[in-house]
């Protein structure tokens, strides 16, 4: 994610809430098309997604698998192939934007929708940027978009960090003006309430320093 994901995202939330944008049904769907490793990895290869990018999409799938999981644990709804899937396929069109321009996670959503009619899938790739609706301490906090996107900013490149690690890393390297500085706080903003929210759900007393080994897939009440 650069800075200028993060305030195309956040431009584009701000200008749509502005039209009074409904709350969306997190209800889990049942996928039209299951999405194995191996269909994300084709998908990879057609739109030439760098080593780099795909080391990246790994581990913001393994954090996602992981989480996914952990709230399977809590007899949530999920569908853990669903999360897995869009976190292998969040940045798809992140390699396209990054030569000619545009939101990637619209361009990666519109093309994950145009190769697998799978939107649930796709709406955690759309929203793995900024989510547009609040954030709340409810289960409603462990749909797949939101499981991705935090996914998404525990991975800096292809190591697992801290939030205030990944977003100091942020800063640094593309906080070059005073309105990326500001978008940038409010991705980190909605991070630590994500966090904070799945903290509460599923009843841990930390995230922050949780590595994401899968051998720590224990009952963290």
């Amino acid at each position: 994610m650069t800075a200028k994901d993060v305030q195309g995202g956040i431009a584009c939330c701000q200008s749509s809430s502005q039209f009074a944008l409904p709350e969306l049904s997190l209800n889990p769907v049942k996928s039209q098309y299951i999405l194995r490793d191996e269909d994300c990895y084709a998908l990879w290869d057609k739109y030439a997604m760098p080593e780099n990018i795909r080391n990246h999409s790994k581990l913001v799938a393994h954090i996602a698998a992981i989480l996914a999981e952990l709230v399977l644990q809590r007899h949530i709804p999920l569908n853990p192939d669903d999360v897995r899937a869009s976190a292998l396929l969040h940045d798809l069109g992140k390699w396209y934007s990054l030569q000619y321009g545009g939101a990637h996670a619209q361009l990666g959503a519109a093309w994950v929708v145009a190769e697998t009619r799978n939107y649930a899938v796709a709406q955690g790739v759309m929203h793995h940027v900024y989510w547009p609706w609040s954030i709340k301490e409810d289960s409603s906090v462990c749909s797949l978009p939101i499981l991705v996107l935090y996914a998404d900013k525990r991975a800096r490149h292809d190591t697992c960090v801290t939030l205030d690690q990944r977003f100091e890393d942020l800063f640094v390297r593309y906080g070059r003006t005073e309105q990326s500085k500001e978008n940038i706080r409010l991705s980190y903003k909605q991070c630590k309430a994500i966090e904070q929210a799945l903290i509460h759900v599923l009843g841990w007393e930390s995230l922050d320093a949780y590595t994401f080994d899968s051998r720590w897939l224990v009952n963290g009440a």
